[in-house]
Parts: C-alpha cells; structure tokens; sequence
C-alpha cells in the first residue's frame, strides 16, 4: 500500500471550502485539470454518490476517472473511492478549522491511498512507487490550489 498527504491551508471557512468540494456542477469550473464532470448518480451529495470526471494528463492527453462518495461528514471529512486498473484509490479529505496570520483559516489535508487489487498492482507498485508518489503530490498540489483560489482564499499555503 502506497499513501500521499498532503496539507494545505485555505483562507476561507470550512464550510465555504466544503461547498465547493460537494458542487460536482461546477466541479470543472475550477479545477484547471478537469475538463468535464458527468454525473452517475441522482440525487443530494453523500454516501453512493459517483461522478466520471475528464482530467487532463501531463502529457496532454486525457484521462477518464470515477469517483464515489464513501463517506461525507460536512464540512469536516470527506472519503471517496476511485478503481483502477491493478489497483483501487481512497481519498480522504480533512477540513479543520485553525488560526493562520490571526485569521480563521481552513487547514485542508488530502490523503490518497493506493490499494492493489492484483497482484501485478504490487509488482507496479514496487517498481514505480516513488514515481507514482511524486506525480500524485503534485496533482493533489494543484487540486488543493485551485480549490484555494475557487474558496476565494488563493492564498493556500502547502505544508
């Protein structure tokens, strides 16, 4: 098993913050790597709740990812799911309420763990692990960024 966190602090509320993570709408709005949202499931956000969203690649190419909403506690945590080829991903999402500067600041942390479903996902894992990690951080970075900049804080400061 393979994880990635990484913390970042947002200028806005939790709640605002957490607004933004459950508007699936308006998700490619503001996330600068996503091109397109498309909705699987009906209904409120929450548990069951799945999503299909466009990213774009490094390489410029594009990439199609699911997402389903494991568990939602607002405006404090957020789990989701994500399946891949070899290997399954959860990500937690933290929001805490902290002090920064004397001003009320949401502490956001993302935590992604990579799950291998076969064992060639292990095998992938061993080879291409600190790889693997590298990008993830990086991606989770500008996720966390453009979340700060949409939270009308873009003053979010990775730890």
């Amino acid at each position: 098993m393979s994880t990635v966190t990484v913390t970042a602090f947002i200028e806005a509320p939790a709640v605002d913050v957490w607004a933004r993570l459950a508007d699936l709408p308006v998700r490619a709005e503001w996330l600068s790597t996503v091109g397109g949202v498309e909705l699987l499931t009906p209904g409120r956000f929450g548990p069951g709740t799945s999503w299909r969203e466009t990213r774009t690649r490094p390489d410029g190419g594009d990439q199609a990812e699911e997402f389903v909403v494991l568990a939602a506690e607002p405006p404090r945590r957020l789990v989701l799911s994500s399946p891949g080829i070899g290997v399954d991903y959860r990500i937690t999402w933290t929001l805490r309420t902290v002090r920064r500067r004397r001003r009320g600041c949401t502490a956001v942390t993302v935590e992604q763990e990579a799950l291998p479903t076969a064992p060639y996902g292990r095998v992938v894992a061993l080879l291409f692990g600190g790889l693997a990690a590298r990008a993830v951080e990086g991606a989770i970075r500008r996720d966390l960024a453009d979340l700060a900049a949409a939270s009308h804080g873009d003053n979010a400061v990775a730890a």
